[in-house]
Parts: C-alpha cells; structure tokens; sequence
C-alpha cells in the first residue's frame, strides 16, 4: 500500500514537474524567439485597442523605416508632451500628412475610441515599432515580472522546491542506510 502510494506521488511529481518545465519554454519561447527576429514587445495596458489587443496582451513589433508606414498601421510610440502621457501609446495610424518642412505628421487612434487622438505628432527616429501580431493575456505576466516580489517569488520558488526533494530523498537514503548498518550489527 504504502509502496503504490509513494509510486503516485512519483508519478505526480514528475506530471508537474513536466508541466513546470513545459510552461517556463513556451515562455523563454514566446520571449527570446521574437527578439532573434529583431521584434520588440509591449505590453497592452489600457482598454483603447480592444476588439485588436485587449488590455493585458502583448504584442509584438517589427523595426520598419518611418518612409514605410502606412494608414492602417499599429505602432507603438511615445506621444508629444502635449499629450501629457508618461507611457508608450500603441495605436492604429488614422491620418498621415506633412508639415510646413514637407515631413510626414502622423495621427492615431485607439481602435475603441470614438475619436482619433487630439495630437499630431512626427516621429524623430528614421525607424519605427510596427506591431505585428499579438497574444492575449500574455502581457499581465510581462507587467507581474516588473514587480521584484514576483520576480523573487519566480526564482525563489522553484529553488526552495528542488532544495526540499533534495533534502527529502537524502533524508530518504540516510534512513535506508541507518537501517541497513543496523540490520548488520544485528546479524
């Protein structure tokens, strides 16, 4: 009985411990694949893009020349101080225009926006973030990973579970050998 117990429990550990290493390379995956390619990633944070990327995906966006952005497009920018936003704007290129110098002046708006953005902005780099795809959700823990106790609980976790087998099973073997010096000195 005993025996077959301590088999499932085996058995258990090796399931979850498969799952575990199978969830941390889909992860490793989804963050270093996309990044060999040159892609940068976003986390969404605010509802303006739902029905596109929800609040909590992450998206994903290719470097491309400015010369090659097109009505229609997403990138994802920092919007002039006018705007009085703090972070990264990802929004849909609703309008692009020139200014008085012949430069290309974009607008955007939030796919769930009633409006375009009230500013007009030019982008002071020749390369810009397109994004190119996204995936739902994966963007909360993109957002839990800045914050230093999850980090902490990620690597902390995992080490005091291998720390707590390894002592368990040399616990284990100790007693298999108490058991057997003892039979000896028995015999």
């Amino acid at each position: 009985m005993a025996g077959t117990r301590m088999t499932a429990i085996r058995r258990g550990g090796r399931l979850a411990s498969g799952a575990a290493l199978a969830v941390v390379v889909l992860a490793a995956t989804v963050a270093l694949v996309p990044a060999l390619w040159g892609w940068q990633r976003y986390a969404i944070v605010s509802g303006s893009m739902t029905g596109s990327y929800d609040r909590g995906s992450l998206v994903f966006a290719e470097v491309v020349p400015v010369t090659e952005l097109k009505v229609g497009n997403v990138i994802t920018y920092r919007p002039p101080p006018a705007a009085e936003s703090d972070h990264l704007v990802t929004h849909r290129i609703a309008w692009i225009g020139r200014d008085s110098a012949g430069g290309r002046v974009f607008r955007t708006k939030g796919d769930a926006n009633p409006v375009a953005d009230p500013w007009t902005f030019s982008l002071g780099h020749s390369t810009q973030a397109r994004v190119r795809c996204g995936i739902p959700f994966a963007g909360h823990a993109l957002s839990a990973l800045a914050r230093r106790d999850v980090r902490l609980a990620v690597i902390a976790l995992p080490a005091l579970l291998i720390a707590a087998v390894s002592l368990a099973r040399l616990w284990r073997q100790l007693g298999v050998e108490a058991r057997r010096r003892g039979l000896e000195t028995a015999t």
